[in-house]
């Protein structure tokens, strides 16, 4: 078995150079998301290959894996999108580009609260703690210049190193052995040889912090206007950086509902379930409505036909027989005898996982995780998938051991470590393997002294993974005081986090509800489409009791092709328990 581990294992890394490199024809269509657009420029950034849309907005473009492929019209924001192994078709939509003046604009709700700012510390990279409370960049008085945990370099030796070049006016004099200091010009005079002053998580130093790790740097933050400095007194005349680490917020694990906002109630418009089914394609119409399984074959084999090339008609007839009927041997069959589209495409291949796991047929779709991870052993979703499907079979060892690699792939370079979205989820969920299946990890005598970091979080776990790493949509959580709090996932509003995504290699996101607020939690969701005319399939965990002995887990698997419409996902109540689908 662990020859046969091995060799699955070295085989998946030899993808690492060969797979991105396959180059193929991109296709799609420009719009405005009604009209085609001419003339819109399309580019693969750092490469010579420049193409345009003709009247019908269509283009074909070669790329390979890993390109970024813009596209730039006058007066439309220009869009960015990074070329997946399953990339074949982009039908992007442009906005208009509009600015608006600052001088003219009045705004009365800028001013926000400690409170506020405090709250949102963790998903708002503007937002930074200095010794006299928290400051937003976008809403300041004065420009305040900020790094983010993913702009900054950890292999600099030290904080002088790490600051050398990259502020317009900071000048760093001497080095990481013997000390110096940072001069930052245009505070008062361009003649001022104050040093700047160092405020470490709330801590003021005078002398550079060397002894600092790179690595556990969050935000760093210039401060050279007076009115910024000015908390600091005589100290801050040379200036201030400001340095928040990972762990130095005392609020970082902090539950926050973020629901609880000014006037944001949910007016109640969402599809249920029975409504979004009242849109599904005629044949899985027809299936539904049939009386009897030999009906129902006869509607398939006549359907059959006409999509057997298509991998969604097939999941959903494979789900129609083996949910409806509980015809798992010719719900397989369908799946096994037409199964040449699913064949080398990682995201098909999710969707029929997802589809296994939520009947519980841990086995398949722990074949089909394998299949997905040799195409993909450079994404970091897929240890993390690996792992959780280990432990589905009930093999912590096994489990354990994917993590494992996955660090050591960090520590020698193969994979970039992301320590703001995967990173924390990827370390909980290690960290709730070790604490309940410790007895199978290690001897029970050396089970006393394994470290475990007590879990912060007791109560419901979501968690939501989705199948293609071009869906765009938003989720929506109505707490049971009908507030909501919408987390939107497009390329529009949220394009750093996405693009943060492709460069990681994960489609996955964790709410935490800690019953606080008793009562009925709704989870919507507005599906906004992939960039091309298939569905996407949304995996949601729904984890109650978690981190505890008593703790249990259901997913629920949504195939969402209607678009811009607000619809159900599911309800659960405070005590953790899903209630409705």
């Amino acid at each position: 078995m662990k020859k046969v581990y091995f060799l699955f294992f070295c085989t998946s890394l030899l993808f690492f150079n060969t797979y991105a490199q396959e180059q193929r024809m991109l296709l799609g269509t420009v719009s405005d998301g009604k009209n085609p657009i001419e003339n819109v420029k399309i580019q693969l950034e750092g490469k010579d290959m420049v193409v345009t849309s003709d009247t019908e907005g269509k283009y074909k473009i070669d790329v390979t894996t890993g390109d970024v492929i813009s596209y730039s019209y006058t007066g439309l924001k220009t869009v960015k999108i990074k070329v997946e192994d399953v990339t074949r078709i982009l039908n992007p939509i442009l906005i208009p580009d509009v600015t608006e003046l600052d001088e003219v604009t009045v705004q009365a709700s800028k001013r926000r609260s400690q409170n506020d700012m405090e709250e949102d510390y963790t998903i708002n990279k503007s937002i930074i703690r200095t010794a006299y409370g928290y400051i937003d960049a976008e809403r300041s008085a004065g420009r305040v210049r900020i790094l983010t945990e993913d702009q900054i370099n950890t292999v600099s030796i030290c904080i002088l190193n790490l600051l050398q070049n990259r502020f317009a006016g900071v000048a760093v004099r001497g080095n990481c052995l013997e000390g110096g200091a940072v001069f930052i010009r245009g505070l008062n005079s361009i003649s001022n040889n104050r040093a700047a002053v160092f405020d470490l998580d709330g801590q003021i130093f005078t002398d550079v912090p060397l002894w600092l790790n790179m690595a556990n740097i969050k935000r760093i933050a210039i401060l050279n206007n007076l009115g910024m400095t000015a908390p600091y007194g005589n100290l801050g005349a040379g200036g201030v950086i400001v340095i928040n680490t990972i762990g130095g917020n005392p609020q970082v694990n902090k539950i926050v509902d973020r629901a609880r906002l000014k006037n944001n109630y949910a007016d109640g418009t969402a599809l249920d379930r029975v409504e979004v089914a009242q849109n599904d394609p005629t044949y899985l119409k027809e299936l539904r409505n049939s009386d009897s399984f030999e009906a129902a074959k006869t509607i398939f084999e006549k359907h059959q036909k006409t999509y057997s090339n298509s991998p969604y008609f097939l999941l959903d007839a494979y789900t129609y027989f083996s949910e409806t009927h509980n015809e798992l041997e010719y719900a397989d069959g369908i799946i096994e005898n037409y199964f040449e589209p699913y064949t080398n495409n990682a995201v098909l291949l999710k969707a029929l996982a997802y589809t296994y796991e939520s009947q519980q047929r841990i086995e398949k779709a722990h074949e089909t995780y394998k299949e997905i991870f040799i195409l993909r052993p450079n994404y970091a979703q897929s240890y993390f998938d690996m792992a959780n499907s280990y432990r589905n079979i009930r093999e912590a060892k096994q489990a354990a051991s994917m993590y494992a690699r996955y660090e050591y792939l960090i520590e020698e370079g193969f994979l970039e470590q992301d320590t703001l979205v995967f990173g924390p989820i990827l370390e909980r969920e290690y960290n709730n393997l070790l604490m309940l299946k410790k007895g199978e990890l290690v001897a029970k005598k050396k089970a006393k002294k394994l470290f475990i970091a007590e879990e912060g979080f007791k109560g419901t776990r979501l968690v939501f993974e989705w199948s293609d790493g071009e869906a765009d949509f938003d989720l929506q959580f109505v707490n049971p005081e009908n507030q909501y709090y919408t987390w939107k996932h497009s390329l529009f509003d949220n394009s750093d986090e996405i693009a943060r995504e492709k460069d990681f290699g994960f489609n996955v996101k964790e709410y935490l509800v800690d019953g606080a607020l008793p009562g009925t939690w709704k989870v919507n969701v507005n599906y906004l489409g992939n960039k091309s005319l298939t569905p996407t399939y949304l995996k949601a965990t729904i984890y109650s009791n978690y981190g505890t002995a008593l703790q249990q887990k259901e997913v629920k698997v949504f195939k969402l092709s209607l678009k811009n419409v607000n619809q159900q996902l599911f309800t659960l109540q405070s005590t953790s328990k899903v209630v409705s689908r």
